[in-house]
């Protein structure tokens, strides 16, 4: 059976735009991962590179830029990713940029994020490594997340047991909390301390009041603060210690001089300890008194002699004559007064 122009005109069709279809396909593919563009590639070396797959996609500031073009492992802990990167935005990654595996989503397909380095470097090259960052794996955040659910269990255990023991009146909080009298204890002994405070905060007001007091001029650190006052205690201090120091000398100068009497050196020892010296001073002061009572006789009897008894007189009378001078002129004084 001859097919006709109407079916063969759609079969064209239908292949022709199966082939279009296809071409698109391959191109949208081909540009999604980088293969009819202009690019280069970079380098990053991980210890793990959790899940990465060949094509993944490479983002830099969060913005597609190429896709992993090859995975190769040199050691076991050693990864080294090979990505193909647009041509156009190695100038603005720099040498300093740090590569970090992440994932498209909660729990997408694996991507390489490409972070900005601190500070200012230069922009890379074709072929450059740049650092990488190894991100904690989910498989270690669960095993420390369920670490961490048991270690919360295990305080809520104790807690919860801390807590009955508590209602239940046993331990120290519990006695203070289900003892009344102990809690009426503990209240008497907050209100003494509250009483006792404010005795204290009364007692340093006071105190402070005594300070500024003694901080006064009137006081005697006031006294003491001026300079003129210290100069004048000074000086008086000074004499003090020059009039002790004459003390000393003189003390000394005496013990010295009743040392020798002692010793038997001096006038005064000699003198108090020779009789015969002091038979002949007791003798000198009664002939002494002998001659003095012989002049007394002596001088009455000139007084009596009449070759003296005129000059006698005459000493008599003026002695009378200022004695009534005198009496006159007291009389008068008394007046006065």
């Amino acid at each position: 059976m001859e097919k006709t122009t109407g079916q063969k005109i759609q079969l064209g069709l239908f292949v022709i735009i199966g082939l279009l279809l296809f071409v698109l396909a391959v191109y949208f593919i081909g540009d999604k991962q980088k293969m009819f563009g202009k690019t280069n590639h970079l380098i990053s070396v991980f210890n793990n590179v959790n899940g990465l797959q060949l094509g993944n996609n490479v983002r830099y500031s969060g913005v597609n830029v190429g896709t992993v073009r090859s995975i190769e492992m040199i050691s076991d802990t050693i990864i080294k990713v090979d990505m193909i990167i647009d041509k156009s935005i190695f100038s603005y990654i720099n040498k300093n940029a740090v590569a970090i595996i992440g994932s498209d989503g909660l729990v997408g397909n694996r991507i390489i994020n490409i972070l900005p380095g601190k500070g200012s470097s230069l922009p890379v090259r074709a072929g450059d490594e740049i650092k990488s960052i190894n991100k904690v794996s989910t498989d270690e955040m669960l095993n420390t997340l369920d670490i961490t659910n048991k270690n919360v269990a295990l305080i809520s255990t104790n807690l919860l047991k801390t807590t009955q023991q508590i209602n239940d009146g046993k331990g120290t909080i519990g006695v203070l909390i289900k003892d009344s009298i102990v809690a009426n204890e503990v209240k008497a002994i907050v209100s003494n301390l509250k009483i006792t405070s404010k005795g204290t905060a009364q007692l340093i007001h006071k105190v402070n009041q005594v300070v500024n007091e003694l901080d006064q001029k009137n006081s005697l650190i006031g006294v003491l603060k001026d300079t003129l006052t210290a100069r004048k205690i000074k000086n008086i201090l000074f004499n003090i210690e020059e009039s002790s120091a004459k003390i000393n000398a003189i003390s000394q100068n005496l013990d010295k001089t009743i040392l020798n009497i002692k010793d038997g050196k001096g006038a005064i020892n000699y003198l108090s300890n020779n009789p015969k010296l002091v038979r002949k001073i007791d003798s000198t002061m009664t002939n002494l008194n002998t001659a003095s009572f012989l002049l007394n006789e002596d001088l009455k009897a000139v007084q009596h002699n009449f070759l003296f008894r005129g000059y006698f007189k005459k000493q008599e009378k003026e002695r009378l004559k200022a004695l009534k001078i005198k009496q006159k002129e007291s009389p008068e004084t008394d007046k006065k007064y």
